[in-house]
């Protein structure tokens, strides 16, 4: 879920019917840990492409590793 996404479902709840303060602060944990899992996902997808996979998506091994190697909640 996009950054602008997720603001704008916050939003449209907070709008419908105001959420209590820790209820929103729950939201936007599950949020940001559902993020970092698909990092973490996709990260370890892309480290186990092979090379003829890897030009399919226009990344070379060594780019790919790079990404592969980032930590789960950079960006």
């Amino acid at each position: 879920m996009s950054h602008i996404a997720t603001r704008d479902a916050l939003s449209f709840l907070d709008a419908a019917h105001p959420l209590p303060p820790l209820t929103t602060f729950a939201l936007r944990v599950a949020v940001v840990t559902a993020k970092w899992a698909q990092h973490r996902r996709t990260r370890k997808a892309l480290g186990q492409l092979d090379d003829h996979l890897l030009k399919d998506v226009g990344l070379d091994r060594r780019s790919a590793q790079r990404e592969a190697r980032r930590m789960f909640w950079q960006g």
